[in-house]
């Protein structure tokens, strides 16, 4: 629904220059800004100019709509004939263009009083125009006196003076802000050389460190498996018997032994996947094979009479591709630290199939002591151990499941904890049926 402001015959050139003036007038009086105000009646014009060019009974219609996105200026210009040839040459020139660019829409329509081109703009946010208002607007237009063609060269001339000292405002805070962009620019290349030069730093130092793990992990286990050698002899009695004494000595010697050897081992391990040296041994992987093996390897794990490992391969039977030295590495770590730190109750191994995912799942599950939830991403920092008496008794090196999450990687799984203090704790290792094309390939995995 539209309201009607304004009716503007256009039967000469002096017609053209007052719907400029009338539609500068209109545009004030609907409360759009300056800007706005020029861009309407240049739009006007220009398109009064063009349909005042097709014959006579050409007019302009001001008027108010009510649309659904709200009220709007609405300004027709009627080229006073139906002919299919004017609204092709409306279309084609400058006029039009000027008008899609300057308003918020235009179109040429074939109505009752001809060809006509309908130019839209959306009021600006105020209270809606009411009845009464605009017949005060209209009455307003109504007694304004009707500028000649001289003030409105000048209007225009005041209009195009303000409009270059706006753009030459806005060239200059262009012209700032470009200097002031070039200045971040420059910031910001001097700081990426920088990053790439820290980077640098420490991708060499990671590779000394790697190195110098791997170099000291191989110089330490000779005397360590030396020491481990001597000690079993001497508990042997092939030198013949001990004292008690020194049997608890000779012990304490072993003990210390693995467990540095234990470190050493892990240390091996994952300086050699920083440094990018292991390779992944692909073939089928049988569940019910991995768990044989690890019952044989980890019963003797078991010490405590109030401690029950069960292993269930939950109906599991396909193969699947993987690594299976890598898996059992994992799993026996999950499985000797559920041991460890579970005093009564049971550590349960089990596998199920993920059909969604395409995927299998092994999980560890005991009833130990159980991890605090701020606790759950320190386990798998390198060196980082939980504060809890029974851990003080239970020496780790607090690398194992540092590593165990870097070797999921290293086959397109992952590793996952839940846990609830002193209910137990539930550890997850989750692979891909099928290995992952890009994760094939790699140096080759040799120690001297």
């Amino acid at each position: 629904m539209s309201q009607r402001i304004l009716n503007v015959a256009l039967e000469s050139d002096q017609d053209v220059v007052l719907v400029r003036q009338r539609a500068r007038q209109v545009s004030h009086l609907l409360g759009f800004s300056k800007q706005d105000q020029v861009r309407i009646a240049t739009a006007v014009s220009e398109v009064a100019r063009a349909a005042s060019l097709g014959g006579p009974g050409a007019r302009a219609i001001f008027a108010l709509a009510d649309l659904r996105g709200g009220q709007q200026l609405e300004v027709s210009i009627n080229a006073g004939t139906h002919l299919a040839s004017v609204q092709v040459g409306l279309a084609g020139d400058p006029a039009i263009v000027t008008a899609h660019r300057l308003m918020d829409a235009c179109e040429i329509a074939d109505g009752a009083g001809g060809t006509a081109v309908v130019m839209r703009k959306a009021l600006p946010p105020q209270p809606p125009l009411s009845s009464a208002r605009l017949a005060q607007i209209g009455a307003e237009l109504a007694s304004a006196p009707t500028p000649n063609t001289w003030q409105e060269v000048q209007q225009q001339n005041r209009e195009l003076v303000e409009t270059l000292a706006e753009l030459r405002e806005r060239q200059e805070d262009l012209l700032s802000l470009t200097r002031e962009l070039e200045d971040t620019n420059r910031g910001i290349v001097a700081l990426y050389a920088e990053i790439e030069d820290k980077a640098e730093r420490l991708r060499k130092a990671d590779e000394m460190k790697s190195r110098f793990l791997s170099n000291t992990s191989h110089e330490l286990r000779t005397p360590l498996s030396s020491i481990r050698a001597l000690s079993k002899l001497l508990l042997d009695r092939m030198d013949g018997d001990l004292t008690p004494e020194q049997e608890r000595q000779v012990r304490f010697i072993e003990t210390a032994a693995t467990d540095l050897s234990e470190l050493v081992n892990d240390l091996l391990d994952l300086a050699k996947i920083e440094a990018g040296k292991v390779e992944t041994q692909l073939a089928p992987v049988v569940v019910e094979n991995l768990f044989r093996a690890l019952k044989g390897m980890l019963r003797p794990l078991v010490t405590s009479e109030h401690v029950e490992l069960v292993f269930d391969n939950g109906g599991v039977l396909d193969a699947f591709e993987s690594d299976e030295g890598k898996i059992s590495q994992i799993l026996r770590n999950f499985i000797s630290n559920a041991l460890k730190f579970t005093e009564q109750g049971s550590v349960r191994v089990s596998a199920s199939d993920e059909a969604a995912s395409d995927e299998i799942v092994f999980a560890v599950t005991d009833t130990g002591i159980g991890i605090a939830p701020d606790h759950l991403q320190l386990i798998f920092e390198e060196f980082a151990q939980v504060e809890h008496p029974l851990q003080r008794r239970i020496k780790g090196t607090g690398l194992g499941l540092p590593l165990c999450r870097r070797l999921a990687d290293l086959l397109g799984g992952r590793v996952d904890v839940v846990s609830r203090t002193g209910v137990g704790s539930t550890f997850t290792l989750t692979l891909p049926r099928r290995f992952p094309a890009a994760l094939t390939g790699g140096a080759d995995d040799t120690e001297s």
